[in-house]
């Protein structure tokens, strides 16, 4: 049986040069080029690493945008790919951390990603879980940011 340790430990700081090293031109390229699984992956790596050991958390403002970011990008990759449940789900959580951020926030801006998604959710109201994607062939505006 292992004890366990109690002991006061030093937890590092939170990384915050995760948000100066930011490459909006990379968001971009994956955004435009439809690459949302990778896209995800990229916001949700640098997510985790603004709020490991920080003392707001997941209410870091900073945070919320980027997780905000990354359930749109889930939306828009379900219902390309057959998961309507889930891009409903997180067209309601994206339109709800993102409608904070209007109009630009970190140089990105919102009103472009927000109205696309209040476009495609009535769309996916009454569709089956598994059904195609609404809207043939499926566009979504180009991510808009300034340096």
């Amino acid at each position: 049986m292992k004890i366990l340790e109690l002991a006061p430990r030093e937890l590092p700081p939170p990384d915050r040069q995760v948000l100066s090293d930011l490459d909006w031109s990379e968001v971009k390229a994956m955004w435009d080029g439809n690459q949302l699984g990778q896209l995800h992956d990229w916001l949700n790596e640098r997510w985790s690493r603004l709020i490991r050991n920080s003392p707001a958390g997941m209410r870091d403002p900073e945070a919320e945008f980027l997780q905000g970011l990354a359930y749109a990008t889930l939306a828009l990759f379900f219902t390309q790919n057959h998961n309507q449940e889930g891009a409903l789900l997180m067209i309601d959580d994206a339109l709800m951390a993102l409608s904070r951020y209007r109009p630009r926030f970190l140089g990105v801006h919102i009103e472009p990603i927000l109205s696309a998604l209040q476009e495609l959710r009535p769309l996916l109201v009454g569709l089956a879980p598994d059904d195609d994607c609404p809207l043939c062939p499926f566009v979504y505006p180009k991510f808009e940011y300034t340096s």
